[in-house]
């Protein structure tokens, strides 16, 4: 259930800062797009932030969510945990990632789960990485760059 702000009736993602946020709030902030669980390669010289469709062992290609959410910390160890403090400082959150775009003071688009009250629309409007990846199982982290995409550079994605 989505909480909304009584005296304005507006969604709790338009009146509340990330900080201000519940548990329930946050998380339910996550679209399950999976685009922040593909490895990601960084330029040490420019900073530019190089995405690839290699996806982290724990990401299911055809839900995009995580196969043990509550326990990936122990399997996955440089998992990064999502905060409002790490939000503020990560340069490779996705365009389209709800909590950056809440951050920059922006709204959710319409294919959002919580604005389209339907979890496959992510999926519909061709947001998620579903079916779209590789997993990292096996491979060396020197051939990620083989498999970079540009497919999630769109900064207005179907708006």
């Amino acid at each position: 259930m989505v909480s909304v702000n009584s005296e304005s009736h507006r969604p709790f993602w338009q009146t509340k800062t990330l900080d201000e946020m519940t548990h329930e709030e946050w998380e339910s902030l996550c679209d399950g797009c999976g685009r922040c669980c593909l490895n990601k390669l960084e330029d040490w010289d420019t900073g530019a932030i190089y995405w690839t469709n290699v996806a982290c062992t724990l990401l299911d290609g055809t839900t995009c969510r995580c196969k043990n959410y509550e326990q990936r910390f122990e399997t996955v160890p440089d998992c990064v945990q999502l905060s409002p403090e790490t939000v503020r400082t990560l340069k490779w959150l996705p365009p389209t990632c709800a909590y950056r775009l809440i951050r920059e003071g922006k709204d959710l688009y319409w294919w959002h789960p919580l604005v389209s009250k339907d979890p496959q629309s992510v999926h519909d409007a061709g947001i998620s990485v579903k079916d779209k990846t590789i997993s990292e199982d096996g491979m060396e982290p020197e051939d990620f760059e083989n498999h970079l995409v540009d497919w999630l550079d769109d900064e207005n994605p179907t708006d």
